[in-house]
């Protein structure tokens, strides 16, 4: 969306968790709204080595690779919440993280088989098939009481607080993680969500894995031989809901970019926050090489086709030469345990010769 797609692009505050916000989260909170409502609209070298013009994901980025063999849990443990409470777990019989990215580390943990609820960004194959308790950040308390859940998962842009507060009013323990900003967040997350769960060894794992093949994706990327960094453009955009954005400092995406030898073009133009409205002024500022997007925005505007004709577009460097990196939703900015599967997607795109157009 979160966008791992847990984020979105702007909305209010809601209630007591929302009031407990850091203006990053409030960001993340905003463009889970707007991916929530366009999912149910849509149904859901170096610099100088051209970027390939379109390119799809890679099929291995709708599965989560659990690890080998996961260690019992060892409960009951008592945790920090993000939202300064304490929270003591004592089964993970039933689990229902709130988020896709926090379902998406649940499961690479090896505790897909107690996982019994998804959010709608909930998009890999082992969990499609998992009843839809959320979407996003708009929660059915009575949704997830009446699958009796031991443990669940939520996160600081998780609402509305009336249903966060339902919850555990039941009785039932509620853990608030903080959101992933970027890279540096990974780990944090996983070992958050381990101890949780009472597995810490296998957080640790799962954390050296993640960071050992981020690194080794970072190994690859070509030498800019020009001296220059490829700058690209974070669009955020959902033709049906008329929605069309540009990314700056707080979208999201920099973290991303920036390890793959790329410049965030949104934020070194000057824009500070998370998402502004495209205009051909903004897009001529950022100058962008090329452009991130996520899959299903891309193919909500008519592919290539159609993202040409958003004004600006076609008169950027990456419009006329009609290079783009787009990259699953469900995955894009998690910030979990596939965000090596993101990188390489991202190098392999940017990067390669050539490239088919759309």
């Amino acid at each position: 969306m979160r966008i791992s797609q847990d984020f979105a692009p702007t909305g209010p505050d809601t209630g007591r968790t929302a009031r407990r916000r850091p203006a990053r989260g409030r960001a993340a909170a905003a463009l889970t709204a707007a991916v929530a409502f366009a999912l149910v609209l849509t149904g859901c070298g170096g610099n100088d080595a051209p970027a390939p013009k379109s390119a799809k994901s890679s099929a291995d980025a709708d599965r989560v690779e659990p690890l080998a063999a996961p260690p019992a849990p060892k409960l009951p443990v008592t945790v920090d919440s993000a939202d300064g409470t304490k929270v003591t777990i004592g089964s993970t019989d039933r689990i229902v993280p709130l988020t896709g990215s926090l379902s998406e580390i649940v499961f690479t943990l090896g505790f897909g088989k107690q996982v019994v609820a998804r959010d709608i960004t909930a998009t890999f194959e082992q969990a499609e098939k998992l009843p839809v308790v959320t979407r996003a950040h708009d929660v059915s308390a009575e949704s997830v009481l009446s699958l009796k859940p031991t443990i669940v998962l939520a996160d600081t842009t998780t609402g509305p607080s009336e249903a966060i507060d339902q919850i555990r009013d039941a009785g039932i323990p509620l853990l608030v993680v903080e959101p992933a900003k970027g890279l540096d967040d990974v780990g944090r997350r996983i070992d958050t969500v381990a101890e949780a769960l009472g597995v810490p060894s296998a957080g640790t794992e799962l954390k050296e894995r993640t960071e050992k093949r981020i690194a080794d994706v970072q190994k690859s990327i070509p030498d800019h031989a020009d001296g220059k960094k490829p700058r690209v453009a974070f669009l955020y955009l959902r033709g049906s809901a008329s929605v069309y954005l540009l990314g700056g400092a707080e979208s999201g995406a920099s973290s991303l970019l920036e390890a793959a030898g790329a410049v965030d073009a949104g934020k070194e133009s000057g824009l500070s926050k998370d998402f502004t409205a495209i205009t051909s002024e903004a897009l001529a500022k950022a100058a962008p090489d090329a452009i991130l997007l996520m899959t299903k925005g891309f193919e909500s505007v008519g592919g290539m086709d159609g993202l040409v004709k958003i004004p600006g577009i076609a008169e950027t460097p990456a419009g006329m030469d009609r290079r783009v990196v787009t990259v699953d939703d469900g995955v894009l900015l998690n910030y979990g345990p596939r965000t090596d599967r993101v990188l390489t997607e991202i190098v392999e795109q940017l990067y390669a010769k050539g490239g088919k157009g759309q």
